[in-house]
């Protein structure tokens, strides 16, 4: 394995260069970190959301598998290292302004969610016609 702390991230010196240029130069917000989308690389099916940190995504980018950092835990967070439920990293996509990725992920163990689904999107939200209480649904 790379030594994550080798990987250096591109500056953010001017919109041109982030929209347009070929610095990855991603944006933390003021927690330090990025929102990180999984979505299955050969079915498209929307996985899970989670976050990143520097020190996460530079790990990511080292192993090829997702790690993550857990806000509610307050520490780093490799998928499927309790569990077994690993996510080994196809491709990692950023959004424009480079403050949102899309991890395409190969999903291995028995499901992505902890609930033990394939998905963590597994329900639906709906809207009643006529207003009132929202509800929810199977996907």
């Amino acid at each position: 394995m790379t030594d994550p702390q080798t990987f250096q991230f591109g500056p953010r010196d001017s919109k041109d260069s982030i929209e347009e240029g070929s610095a990855f130069a991603p944006k933390f917000d003021e927690n330090g970190l990025i929102a990180a989308m999984a979505v299955d690389a050969d079915t498209h099916q929307p996985l899970m959301l989670a976050y990143m940190n520097e020190d996460t995504l530079k790990e990511t980018l080292a192993l090829g598998q997702a790690v993550y950092y857990s806000r509610s835990r307050r520490k780093r967070w490799h998928k499927g290292e309790t569990s077994g439920e690993f996510q080994d990293v196809v491709e990692i996509l950023t959004d424009c302004d480079q403050d949102a990725l899309i991890l395409r992920v190969r999903q291995r163990g028995g499901g992505c969610c902890h609930t033990h689904r394939p998905t963590c999107f597994y329900r639906k939200v709906q809207t009643p016609e006529q207003g009132g209480q929202v509800t929810l649904a199977k996907a």
